[in-house]
C-alpha cells in the first residue's frame, strides 16, 4: 500500500468534510443510491487476542512500505549541531580573511543583508585556528577536528550550504520541517510516513539529546505536524528507563497487562473500523510498541554489554549521559531497525561573551563531538551498515566572517554560506563539494539550499520529494514545499 492509499484509508471525517463538496445534491444522490443506508454498519464483534499482535482489521501505520524506486539508504542518523558551528574556524580556511583581520568588509557584502546581532561597523575576523590536509581527498580541517580527519575519505563535505532563516528556532524548523513556521511535519515524520519502519519493538523515529539544554523550537522539531501522530519522533531519556512510565506499577504483572492491552486493542480496533480516524490507528500502534519496548528498550540502553574497545573508540562512559553515548546508542538503534535517529547537541552558539566565544568554549564542544561522530562512521563501516545508512552532521546555519564583539569576540549567524558533512547511504565518499569566496561570505559554485539537501536525503531513501505529499486543508504539502532539486553531484 503506497502512502496515498494509506492516507485515503485513514482519512478522518473532519478532513473528509474539509476536502470534498458536501451539499444537498450530494446528500440527495447518496439517498437515491443507498436507499437511506448511508450509515456505517456496526462493527462485528472481535475475538480478543494476545497483546503485541496486530489488532484485527487494523493497519499498523509504521509497517515498512516500498519506496518510490530502489533506495540507496535504508535508515538515517542525523547529528544536528544546535546553534550553528563556525565553518570559518572548522572547515573553510580563509588566508585572505586572516590578512584582513580587523578591517571593515566590502560594502557589497553587507549592503541589504540582515543579521541577528551584527552592527554596521562590524570588522572582519580571521580564524586563529591552524588547518591541515587529511586523506587522499586533501580535505582541510581545523586542529579542533583531528578525529574527523581520520575519516575524510569516507565522507563528503559540503562547503556551499545556504538557508533562508537567520534566527535559531525558525532556522532549525526550516532545516527539520522545510518551513520556518510551526505546524509542519519533521523530516523523520515524513520519512516514516513514506516508508515506515523496519523495527517491530522500537519506534520508527527516535530523538536523542545532549548538551546543556534542549534545542530552541523544542518538540515541533520532531513533531508530525498534520500527519498522524504515530509518525512523530519519540524522545529517549538516558538511563535504563528511556521513556517515562514504561515499567509496570507494583502488583501489575505481565499476564494482567497482556489481558488489558488485548481488550483495549480490540475496543480501539472496533472504533477504527467504525470511524476510520488515523489517530486510533496511532493509539493501537503505540500500545503495541510500548508493550514490546518494556523488554527491548532497557536492553537497548544497556551499554555495558558493548566491547570495551568500542566504548573507548566512541569515548562513551557507562552511566554518564553524553553525545558519545548517544552516538553509540544511534548505532544500536539502526541495528534494530529504527528508521530515523535524530540527535541534537547544544550549544554551538558562539557569539562572544561568557562561555560562548571562539576560544575554550569552541574547543570544548568540538572535543565533545569530534571523536564520537568519527567513531560512529567507523563503527557503521566495519559492521557493514554504512553503505545503507545515511549519516548527516551540521547545524541550522553557519557563522559570519565578521566578528561580533561582546565581552569576548564571537561570530554572528550566517545563512549565505556554511558547511555540513555526510557519509554512507549512496553518497560519494572523499568528496568536497562547493566553494566560497576568499572571505567565506558567499558561495561561488555548487550552492546547496536546505530544500536541495532535503530532496537529496529523500532521494537516497528511494522517495521522490515531489511525490511524497499529504493533502491538508485543500493543499498537497511536501517536505520541500515547492522548491528543491536533488544534488546529483553528491550521489555515488
Amino acid at each position: 500500500m503506497n502512502p496515498e492509499e494509506e492516507r485515503l484509508l485513514l482519512l478522518t471525517r473532519r478532513h473528509l468534510f474539509q476536502q470534498c463538496g458536501v451539499g444537498l445534491g450530494s446528500l440527495a444522490l447518496a439517498t437515491l443510491l443507498n436507499d437511506g443506508r448511508a450509515l456505517a454498519a456496526p462493527a462485528p464483534p472481535r475475538k480478543p487476542g494476545a497483546a503485541g499482535k496486530p489488532a484485527p482489521g487494523a493497519v499498523n501505520p509504521l509497517t515498512a512500505k516500498a519506496p518510490h524506486y530502489p533506495a540507496r539508504a535504508k535508515r538515517v542518523i542525523y547529528m544536528h549541531m544546535a546553534g550553528g558551528p563556525s565553518q570559518i574556524d572548522l572547515f573553510d580556511p580563509k588566508p585572505k580573511l586572516r590578512d584582513l583581520d580587523g578591517q571593515p568588509p566590502p560594502k557589497s557584502f553587507t549592503e541589504g543583508k540582515r543579521f541577528a546581532f551584527l552592527k554596521a561597523d562590524a570588522k572582519l575576523l580571521g580564524s586563529p585556528r591552524q588547518f591541515s590536509r587529511y586523506g587522499k581527498c586533501g580535505a582541510e580541517l581545523s586542529e579542533l577536528l583531528p578525529h574527523l580527519g581520520t575519516i575524510v575519505d569516507d565522507i563528503c563535505i559540503v562547503k556551499s550550504m545556504a538557508t533562508d532563516v537567520f534566527n535559531h528556532g525558525p532556522a532549525k524548523l526550516f532545516m527539520q520541517t522545510g518551513s520556518a513556521q510551526f505546524g509542519r511535519p519533521s523530516m523523520g515524520a515524513w520519512i516514516t510516513y513514506g516508508i515506515g519502519s523496519e523495527s517491530s519493538d522500537l519506534p520508527g523515529f527516535v530523538v536523542l539529546q545532549s548538551g546543556p539544554r534542549g534545542p530552541r523550537a523544542g518538540a515541533p522539531l520532531w513533531g508530525s505536524g498534520f500527519l498522524p501522530t504515530t509518525y512523530q519522533g519519540v524522545p529517549f531519556l538516558p538511563g535504563p528507563e528511556p521513556i517515562l512510565n514504561l515499567a509496570n506499577p507494583p502488583g501489575f504483572d505481565r499476564q494482567r497487562q497482556s489481558e488489558f492491552f488485548a481488550t483495549v486493542r480490540d475496543l480501539n480496533a472496533a472504533r477504527l473500523g467504525a470511524v476510520g480516524d488515523p489517530e486510533i490507528a496511532t493509539r493501537i500502534a503505540a500500545y503495541e510498541t510500548a508493550y514490546k519496548m518494556q523488554a527491548s528498550a532497557p536492553e537497548l540502553m544497556d551499554l555495558s554489554k558493548e566491547d570495551p574497545k568500542t566504548l573507548s573508540m566512541y569515548g562513551a562512559e557507562l552511566g554518564k549521559p553524553s553525545f558519545a553515548n548517544n552516538c553509540l546508542l544511534a548505532r544500536r538503534m539502526v541495528e534494530r531497525g529504527v528508521r530515523f535517529v535524530q540527535m541534537y547537541h547544544t550549544d554551538w552558539d558562539h557569539h562572544g561573551g561568557p562561555a560562548t566565544d571562539l576560544g575554550r568554549p569552541l574547543e570544548t564542544i568540538c572535543k565533545e563531538v569530534d571523536q564520537p561522530a568519527a567513531a560512529l562512521v567507523k563503527d557503521l563501516k566495519q559492521r557493514g551498515l554504512l553503505e545503507d545508512t545515511l549519516v548527516i552532521w551540521g547545524g541550522e546555519f553557519g557563522r559570519t566572517p565578521m566578528g561580533e564583539p561582546r565581552e569576548t569576540t564571537g561570530r554572528d549567524h550566517h545563512i549565505d554560506a556554511y558547511t555540513m558533512w555526510m557519509a554512507g547511504g549512496g553518497l560519494k565518499s572523499g568528496l568536497i563539494l562547493g566553494q566560497t569566496d576568499e572571505l567565506g561570505y558567499s558561495i561561488l559554485e555548487d550552492r546547496v539550499h536546505v530544500h536541495d539537501l532535503q530532496a537529496t536525503i529523500l532521494h537516497l531513501l528511494g522517495l521522490d520529494h515531489k511525490r511524497l505529499t499529504y493533502r491538508f486543508q485543500g493543499r498537497d504539502f511536501r517536505l520541500t514545499d515547492v522548491h528543491g532539486e536533488v544534488v546529483k553531484k553528491l550521489l555515488a
